[in-house]
């Protein structure tokens, strides 16, 4: 019998692209694209996920009905979420709360069910704000630095390891995503769940519809090419915060590694990121869309922190690496232009999106 992959969240950035890999290498699988076609332009996704040969199911993860109507499956990929991780702050935290914890019950009990293996698609925000704000940084020139020599659990200089702290508070968003991972160890040792949780750091790369609040990197390379307002927030507004970019096509080369490993095993949890290689500041970004573009735009200064904002987050991904061998391949350079290229190449259908 066929294989059959289904992946939730499959229309948006992350769900297509590990779709589209997904088909391109393994023609006579069935791979089913889910979603509920929350977020604006994700329905541009259901042509190019036609054309690749996917199939595209409208549900709704909060739906263990939808999710039954998807049919049994050998491979589950959460990739659902609500991801802002301002999503609550200024109102009702239900959609939050039921999309990533119970949409991900939902897809855990289906995968139980069918006897699927099951990739989770986390996040770095499950670690707590307090302590990555209390981290020992120094101002660079263009950037955060951590401290030389600066030592504690689950911090090196390669970035934030698995080992760091989760205690306190890490907003709805991350809250609601560490409570799926405990569900998933109770699953593993009720049930015998094969599953790998996948703490991702921040990914980007073509068709990705990126917000300010998540995206950051595609709304800074968008209002350079489209003409826009820019802010650096926070810490005292001069663009110093650090994140590692990972392009999502070395997401999906992890998990094509992940998933042979699932065959004779449980699974596992990872932080992946792009690493320290391919960490970038919002001011070595927007000297990065400068020289691209040629055009200069003026960034405006909000030195307020807000509530979930944090100054500084590089994977250190020695643990997936040394589990599977896998190491990022594309280069951040590589990031910038290929998502530059998108920007030109889609411009008449991305600007009405990007630039709101």
């Amino acid at each position: 019998m066929a294989e059959r992959i289904l992946i939730t969240g499959g229309a948006g950035f992350v769900g297509s692209n590990l779709a589209l890999s997904f088909k391109r290498d393994r023609a006579d699988a069935t791979v089913i694209a889910f979603d509920n076609l929350k977020r604006r332009g994700s329905e541009l996704a259901l042509a190019r996920l036609r054309a690749g040969g996917v199939e595209f199911m409208h549900g709704d993860v909060r739906s263990p009905g939808d999710l039954a109507q998807a049919g049994p499956a050998d491979i589950l990929i959460e990739a659902s979420a609500e991801p802002s991780v301002f999503a609550g702050y200024q109102g009702d935290p239900n959609y939050i709360v039921e999309t990533n914890l119970f949409g991900a019950a939902h897809c855990l009990e289906h995968a139980r069910k069918h006897g699927a293996a099951l990739v989770f698609l986390s996040t770095s925000r499950v670690y707590s704000i307090e302590a990555l704000r209390a981290l020992p940084l120094e101002r660079g020139e263009t950037r955060f630095v951590l401290k030389s020599g600066s030592q504690q659990p689950g911090l090196s200089a390669a970035g934030i390891a698995e080992g760091f702290s989760t205690g306190g508070h890490r907003a709805l968003y991350g809250t609601s995503k560490l409570a799926a991972e405990l569900l998933i160890e109770e699953y593993r040792a009720m049930y015998g769940l094969r599953a790998i949780v996948n703490r991702c750091g921040v990914i980007s790369g073509p068709w990705q519809m990126g917000k300010v609040d998540q995206g950051f990197f595609v709304v800074w390379l968008a209002r350079h090419l489209y003409g826009g307002a820019l802010s650096y927030m926070g810490f005292g507004g001069e663009g110093l915060q650090v994140r590692d970019i990972l392009h999502v096509d070395d997401l999906y080369d992890l998990l094509v590694q992940q998933l042979l490993g699932l065959k004779d095993d449980v699974g596992g949890m990872f932080n992946v990121g792009g690493g320290l290689a391919n960490s970038v500041s919002l001011r070595e970004l927007t000297d990065k869309c400068r020289k691209l573009s040629g055009r200069k735009v003026e960034i405006g200064r909000i030195a307020e922190t807000r509530d979930a904002d944090i100054p500084f987050y590089v994977t250190d991904h020695e643990a997936v690496t040394g589990a599977t061998g896998w190491k990022p391949k594309r280069a951040l350079d590589q990031t910038v232009e290929e998502v530059a290229r998108w920007l030109t190449d889609y411009r008449a259908q991305l600007e009405p999106i990007l630039t709101q």
